[in-house]
């Protein structure tokens, strides 16, 4: 259950302070690149996009949890990167900024690339698999959206 002290933040990258944005970014990479030993290009240059919101969790100290929203060119929203601190695992913390990212997004179409094992997880936020699962990084992965996205 998420402490009552943490808060959910969200900003653009031009609103983000480089300590923050540094903190996001140590998350992103000891998850992605270490914990599952993932070396790819972590630093896609789509943070700076001005259309980009993070959104992430925090009590107090290091994010607890964080994700992404892309503007893609068509108007569908792309959410990615979501990750959550190993000490905090267990904790409902991707729940509530999965929620959060929904209330962002609004009623627009979004897609996710869903690690294989969480499509439960996103099936519970509302998306459903649009594609057959691939294989990126060595870990299994499978499309999703949410909403209309031919319309």
């Amino acid at each position: 259950m998420p402490s009552q002290t943490t808060k959910v933040r969200a900003s653009s990258f031009a609103d983000l302070d480089t300590h923050t944005f540094h903190d996001l970014l140590k998350l992103r990479i000891d998850v992605f690149v270490v914990e599952q030993n993932c070396p790819y290009p972590e630093l896609d240059g789509r943070d700076v996009e001005p259309g980009t919101r993070h959104l992430w969790l925090t009590d107090g100290g290091a994010p607890l949890a964080y994700l992404r929203i892309l503007a893609d060119p068509d108007g569908t929203a792309r959410i990615g990167r979501v990750v959550v601190a190993p000490e905090a695992r267990g904790g409902g913390h991707a729940g509530r900024l999965m929620t959060a990212a929904l209330e962002v997004v609004g009623d627009r179409p979004s897609v996710l690339d869903a690690q294989s094992h969480l499509v439960g997880f996103y099936r519970r936020h509302g998306f459903a698999v649009s594609g057959p699962e691939y294989v990126e990084d060595g870990i299994p992965h499978t499309p999703m959206r949410r909403g209309a996205i031919d319309a």
